[in-house]
């Protein structure tokens, strides 16, 4: 059965066609008469408001597009669900996306937005997508940058990050002043921001304790369990294994913990684990003494949201907010 139109509406209800658009969305008077029949018709053909032509008509589609890199991890969730509770309140929906870390597919989502004409557009970016956002960005759309950020070459983008340099110094000087001298790191991905930043964080506390990085020692992980996992596999066949090891972000942390686990080594007691960003598993162990810097995901996500609406009510920017996670060397905060 064919799909009934605005003008069907109008027949049955023998109107005009603007009179049911009025009706419909609720603009300029129409009497109680006129408006009963249009329901009336709304109901007997189970009519539905064509949403793209409605936001043609109108400009704005009410949705906004987020594009995070990985969409099953829980740190991503807890922005895009501080970003939703900001924004649906003011009749907007998010239309999420996961890049898979891939820079070819963040630029095919980007694009794919902006032709569903979305009002906005989140991004935490995979690298290398700066010719797209440049573009999108210059055609009107608001982009916001969360967790990682890119060089623009003077576009002015707002963003929502961490201080991942000084956070990540902090927590390797943890470990060196707790005198730990062989540190297996398993590190991120350096095409983009967080991981080069927490990269560079790592070896400044070193260089400022007086040692030597040993780069055998630095594996990795691209911010994947998988990484973490292997990473644990790589370290254990050293003759000397490291006494602790570092890892960039939770989902590396989780694939570490569940390789020394399967090893059967104890944290800490055998290997000293740190993490930034803490998982769901440090709920799952008492006094694990894993060590670790706590983000705040949902207040970034909240961040986003009201420079979202600020953004899509037309107030100028850019407006760039940096948090500072915590260092945190007893998970006992966690339960």
């Amino acid at each position: 059965m064919a799909k009934h139109t605005i003008k069907d509406v109008a027949l049955e209800a023998n109107v005009s066609t603007a009179t049911v658009s009025r009706v419909i969305n609720n603009r300029g008077f129409v009497s109680d008469d006129i408006k009963q029949r249009v329901f009336l018709a709304v109901k007997k053909l189970n009519y539905e408001p064509n949403a793209i032509a409605r936001s043609l008509k109108q400009d704005k589609t009410n949705t906004i597009g987020v594009i995070i890199p990985d969409i099953s991890n829980p740190y991503y969730m807890k922005i895009s669900k501080g970003i939703e509770d900001i924004v649906q309140e003011k009749g907007y929906n998010l239309i999420f996306c996961s890049s898979n870390e891939s820079s070819k597919k963040e630029d095919k989502l980007l694009q794919l937005l902006f032709e569903q004409r979305v009002d906005a557009i989140v991004l935490a970016t995979a690298g290398d997508t700066q010719d797209r956002v440049s573009k999108i960005n210059k055609a009107g759309v608001p982009i916001i940058l969360v967790d990682r950020t890119f060089d623009m070459d003077g576009l002015r983008l707002d963003s929502v990050t961490e201080n991942n340099f000084q956070s990540t110094y902090e927590l390797t000087s943890y470990l060196l002043d707790q005198g730990h001298r062989s540190i297996g790191l398993v590190n991120g991905l350096l095409n983009v921001s967080t991981g080069k930043e927490r990269y560079e964080g790592f070896k400044a506390a070193l260089k400022d304790h007086g040692i030597e990085e040993d780069s055998k020692y630095v594996y990795n992980g691209s911010f994947t369990q998988e990484g973490g996992s292997m990473a644990v596999d790589y370290f254990l066949n050293f003759s000397k294994v490291p006494e602790a090891i570092l890892s960039f972000n939770n989902i590396m942390t989780f694939g570490v913990l569940l390789e020394l686990t399967k090893r059967g080594y104890t944290v800490p007691d055998d290997i000293v684990v740190a993490s930034y960003g803490e998982t769901e598993a440090f709920q799952l162990l008492k006094s694990s003494g894993i060590i670790s810097v706590v983000h705040e995901p949902y207040e970034m996500g909240e961040s986003v949201g009201n420079i979202l609406l600020e953004r899509l009510d037309n107030k100028t920017g850019p407006i760039n907010k940096v948090f500072k996670p915590k260092l945190v060397t007893d998970n006992s905060v966690f339960n």
